[in-house]
């Protein structure tokens, strides 16, 4: 099964390091980042699951919860999370489901034969509160998710989903955004961006930061 932006979040029932979730029940009203390892112990994914357990307090800003997946069992989960709260210096902070039966991996087709036809690739999903995907991103084994990145595009999606504005390249909040060239009506353009705008070219416009 591919999963394309804008489409509904397949649902599941899996156990995790924090016990049995239900996922749509237990993503509720908030974002969601939901991403996958090949395995416990491998060393990429240590930094990385370290790395998002110290990003707490930038998701809950954002309204965001983070759920990794591994197809070891439970209790591999807990022994590698002491490894990752040890060498990382902090302490895990949100669920690792345990998929050994591969029922999440089918659904968000995390298993590549060409790549590896046991393990899980290491893609990522950021789903929004009405359970849509709205971003992708798959890595190779090899390299490590940017995830001040992700924030950025979570960043982006929120300002993009409550104005109509696009983020152009390399855009860091507190940039200029974008006005949608479908926008048109001057009037409408004055009350929404009171700041005004300055036009590159008729279907370039930039308009000062605004509030997410």
């Amino acid at each position: 099964m591919s999963i394309r932006l804008g489409d509904i979040a397949p649902d599941f029932e899996q156990d995790s390091s924090e016990g049995r979730i239900r996922f749509h029940e237990w993503l509720g009203d908030s974002w969601g980042v939901l991403f996958s390892h090949p395995a416990d112990f491998t060393p990429v994914c240590t930094t990385e699951l370290g790395f998002t357990a110290k990003l707490k307090d930038q998701f809950a800003q954002r309204n965001v919860k983070a759920i990794a997946l591994s197809v070891d069992p439970v209790d591999s989960h807990i022994k590698w999370i002491d490894d990752i709260n040890e060498t990382q210096s902090t302490a895990v902070n949100f669920p690792i489901l345990a998929d050994a039966d591969r029922k999440v991996s089918e659904l968000y087709d995390l298993i590549h034969p060409n790549a590896n036809d046991t393990l899980t690739v290491r893609s990522l999903f950021v789903i929004d509160p009405n359970k849509k995907v709205r971003l992708t991103i798959t890595y190779p084994a090899s390299t490590g998710r940017n995830f001040n990145e992700i924030l950025r595009v979570i960043d982006s999606l929120q300002l993009t989903e409550e104005h109509k504005v696009a983020t152009p390249a390399n855009w860091q909040d507190g940039d200029e955004v974008v006005i949608v060239p479908s926008l048109k009506d001057e009037e409408e353009i004055k009350r929404r961006f009171p700041k005004g705008y300055r036009a590159v070219k008729p279907y370039l416009r930039l308009t000062p930061q605004l509030n997410r």
